[in-house]
């Protein structure tokens, strides 16, 4: 286990059907859109969403070449480098929107050995990005915000398994994971303590489906279908997994219906490592993932590693149900997961 994959940010197909929420409030008209990071992974299950709900869509992308790819998708591009305050500004005032959604991340593979490193460009889009964008926000009038954060690595690991929205963000963090931690919470306050705008925080759960890390021939299915991802301690780490469509849907919930505050976007099913890996490996028709004590984990996936199976806690998705009137049309990763097979 010289590397395992956790992936955020990969796109899928699928178009779950929203069920309907007698809490939920009613629909907002169409409205101008704009969605930064529009050509990644989520960007491209939610700008056609957006599109197909009537509201006019623009997508920030950094070059001529990007243009053509948010063309697809129905949005007007508009370019900018999510870096550089003028450019936002510039495309900002171009697009007028009512709305912008922060999707801004420069994921890949991580690996846990290095984690900080792994994490290091989207920390930077979730601190100067986020923060560029909200400055152009206020400039132009912008009424609502929604940003990506995480709800997946992020919450203090004591007290109980599974976290709501109140509960705080790791309050010690392990070295490798601090800076991550620290860009999530600089987001996050940077955004819901902007006044003039009603700012939404949306914290998504760990990425699966078509398309990502947990897809049929992905690198981390491999590894579990060969016995290269063992389960490592106790495999404890709670995980709160997401269909990366019904992560889509959710944002398009918060953009038309959302409140200030925090949603965790998350399935109905948290579930430790130790219940899920050995479970997705008979989905795989592969033998049991192997135990290894934490020592052993700590040297081949390093401190990170052994945090992520054996300390995490899930996430509470409640909220997002009675406030959003969102429903994950895969409301567990035992259903959700079951093509790879």
């Amino acid at each position: 286990m010289t590397q395992v994959t956790f992936d955020f940010c990969q796109q899928s197909s699928g178009h779950p059907v929203q069920v309907a929420n007698p809490n939920r409030r009613a629909r907002e008209p169409t409205m101008r859109v704009l969605v930064a990071g529009a050509t990644g992974a989520i960007g491209k299950e939610l700008v056609p969403r957006l599109v197909e709900a009537g509201h006019e869509v623009f997508a920030m992308v950094r070059s001529e070449s990007g243009k053509s790819g948010a063309a697809r998708l129905g949005a007007v591009p508009v370019i900018a480098d999510a870096l550089d305050r003028s450019q936002v500004e510039a495309a900002v005032r171009e697009a007028a929107p009512e709305v912008i959604v922060n999707q801004l991340t420069a994921i890949g593979d991580i690996d846990t050995r290095h984690f900080e490193r792994s994490f290091a460009a989207t920390s930077r889009l979730r601190i100067e990005g986020n923060d560029n964008l909200l400055a152009a926000a206020r400039a132009t009038g912008v009424r609502r915000f929604v940003a990506q954060s995480n709800g997946a690595f992020t919450y203090d690991r004591t007290g109980g398994r599974v976290k709501s929205e109140q509960d705080p963000l790791d309050r010690s963090p392990i070295a490798p994971m601090a800076s991550m931690i620290a860009a999530v919470e600089h987001l996050e306050k940077a955004v819901l303590s902007a006044d003039w705008t009603e700012g939404i925080v949306l914290r998504y759960g760990a990425f699966y489906g078509p398309g990502t890390s947990m897809a049929p021939g992905s690198e981390q299915l491999e590894m579990i279908r060969k016995r290269k991802f063992p389960v490592v301690g106790d495999g404890g780490g709670v995980w709160s997994f997401i269909h990366i469509a019904d992560a889509a849907e959710a944002t398009v919930a918060a953009v038309e219906n959302g409140g200030r505050g925090v949603y965790n976007i998350v399935d109905d099913d948290p579930a430790p490592v130790a219940e899920w890996l050995p479970e997705l490996a008979v989905m795989l028709g592969a033998k049991k993932p192997l135990r290894v004590p934490r020592f052993v984990g700590r040297l081949a996936a390093g401190e990170a590693g052994v945090v992520l199976m054996t300390e995490l806690r899930g996430a509470s998705n409640a909220k997002a149900k009675r406030e959003l009137g969102w429903h994950p049309a895969h409301p567990t990763w035992r259903q959700g997961l079951q093509p790879v097979a």
